[in-house]
């Protein structure tokens, strides 16, 4: 397939929030100084994979390495990712109340992301002109988002994993970057702006913390994906200082001596809190691919919540502060709700969310982090939309980690986060290229070898990751045990009766 490099840039819609560090000086090695390409914001593809993301997937499965080859073959196994697939665009998408016809977009989002995918991995041209058939048929029709409050979960969801799609392909010459820009302008990102302005016209902790993060992984993936340094710099800033439950501090409230920190929505229950988890991971994966580090910000508490989340969902005791939130509508109605005790959990419940996690944590910084490593390798190799049950929770995330983000320990793991280099889609015929990405949270930039290494419902969502190559494959045998179902605490709680 031929590539050219267009880039399209266009007015902010959003006032500046402040500035945000994205590493612009040009670079005489790509492996040694990433940089953004020169006359543009970031760098493409730079959302949450790089080039050299793209080419280590490719190296890898040709190379025959595990656990690529098993991440490679959930991939094209799904039905989402064959070349014949043929998009069903709608003017009007709806979630929530009547006329609901949502499935109909994610079904097509997630097969122009996985036909992307197996392009960049395959060489297939194939899927490439599929994906780009996909988004362009939904950019020249979709002009609104409607239905009740879950509107915003479909402008927080979609709009982010269209982006993404996107991204894979935004450099192919039959794809229309402009049109499909202003559609992600238009059409997502107003919603989950709105959203994160006002929450729907309701007290601003009324909406659980996944409802915040849909929308911030939206605004964060519009901005990058149409150079609007505003909009990146609102996301970020709303990460770490907003006023609703996405914020991290709001998040994961409470910090406790043993390295772990409560995720807030254990609290609510198993499902919803693995899909935050999953979101935030989302954020900052795509953040630290422009440069942002927000999985080291305020000492990794990150890390701390997603060990936390981790260790409870495989059915291990973890401590937890009572917590009370308001809700209600302005001017309206209030209440408020208090939880005093984590949900139940059954560790058979999986998302695709680990091998991201973990393999930022303990691959890019080295560090330890024994409880993702364990539910990484539980659940691989990682499948992605189609392979966690019909319903909408399925496909919540794009999933294949095992796959895209499974990558050697760093060799400098004292490294901060800079812009990966823009570069045209590269053919996985190519040769195998370093990860140019510094690897951690302290200095110089380092890059992590890509040779090719030997070492449904809302019921049934998804899981996974590793630790070492050799080291999770071991532990992969703890899979079985994941069969039972494990209901350690039993309560009634109140819910708010939202769909997320």
């Amino acid at each position: 397939m031929t590539h050219v490099t267009s880039q399209i840039s266009r007015r902010s819609m959003l006032k500046a929030a402040g500035a945000v560090g994205i590493a612009t000086t040009a670079a005489a090695s790509v492996t040694t100084t990433p940089a953004a390409a020169a006359g543009t914001a970031y760098a493409h593809p730079g959302l949450l994979h790089t080039s050299a993301d793209l080419s280590r997937m490719a190296a890898k499965v040709k190379a025959g390495a595990a656990p690529y080859t098993a991440g490679f073959a959930k991939l094209t196994a799904n039905r989402h990712a064959q070349s014949g697939w043929t998009a069903n665009p709608q003017a009007t998408v709806v979630r929530g109340g009547t006329g609901q016809n949502y499935v109909t977009l994610y079904n097509d989002v997630h097969a122009a992301y996985q036909n992307g995918l197996r392009y960049h991995v395959s060489g297939d041209s194939a899927h490439a002109d599929t994906a780009v058939a996909i988004l362009n048929a939904w950019s020249a029709k979709l002009t609104s988002l409607a239905g009740n409050a879950d509107r915003f979960l479909a402008a927080g969801l979609y709009g982010y994993q269209i982006a993404n799609a996107a991204e894979l392909v935004r450099d192919h010459p039959d794809f229309e970057l402009g049109r499909f820009q202003e559609m992600l302008s238009k059409v997502f990102a107003p919603l989950s702006d709105s959203f994160l302005v006002k929450h729907n016209d309701s007290v601003v902790s009324n909406y659980w913390t996944n409802w915040d993060l849909t929308a911030m992984a939206c605004v964060l993936a519009t901005g990058i994906f149409c150079d609007d340094k505003a909009q990146v710099a609102r996301a970020v800033d709303y990460f770490k200082h907003g006023e609703g439950l996405g914020s991290i501090k709001k998040a994961i409230p409470v910090v406790y001596d043993d390295g772990l920190a409560e995720w807030l929505e254990a609290g609510r229950d198993q499902g919803h809190a693995l899909l935050g988890v999953g979101l935030m991971g989302t954020f900052c994966e795509m953040a630290w691919n422009q440069g942002i580090d927000l999985y080291g910000y305020d000492d990794s508490r990150f890390l701390k919540g997603a060990q936390y989340v981790a260790k409870w969902a495989m059915g291990g005791d973890v401590p937890f502060t009572p917590n009370t939130r308001a809700k209600g509508a302005i001017a309206g109605w209030s209440g408020r709700e208090t939880v005093t005790e984590a949900a139940a959990v059954d560790p058979a419940m999986t998302r695709p969310i680990w091998a991201m996690i973990a393999n930022h944590y303990t691959k890019r910084r080295g560090l330890s982090a024994s409880y993702l490593t364990q539910i990484a390798a539980k659940s691989a190799p990682e499948g992605g939309g189609g392979d966690y049950g019909p319903n909408s929770g399925g496909y919540d995330q794009l999933g294949f980690g095992t796959l895209a983000f499974t990558r050697d320990k760093a060799k400098d793991t004292s490294a901060s986060p800079s812009a990966a280099p823009s570069a045209t889609a590269s053919s996985s015929a190519s040769a195998p290229a370093s990860d140019p990405r510094p690897q951690t949270t302290t200095t110089a930039s380092a890059s992590a070898s890509a040779s090719a290494s030997a070492s449904a419902s809302e019921g049934d969502l998804a899981a996974t990751g590793s630790n070492d190559i050799v080291g999770w494959s071991a532990a992969a045998g703890i899979t079985a045990v994941a069969g039972g179902l494990l209901l350690l605490r039993r309560r009634d709680r109140v819910r708010n009766g939202s769909a997320e």
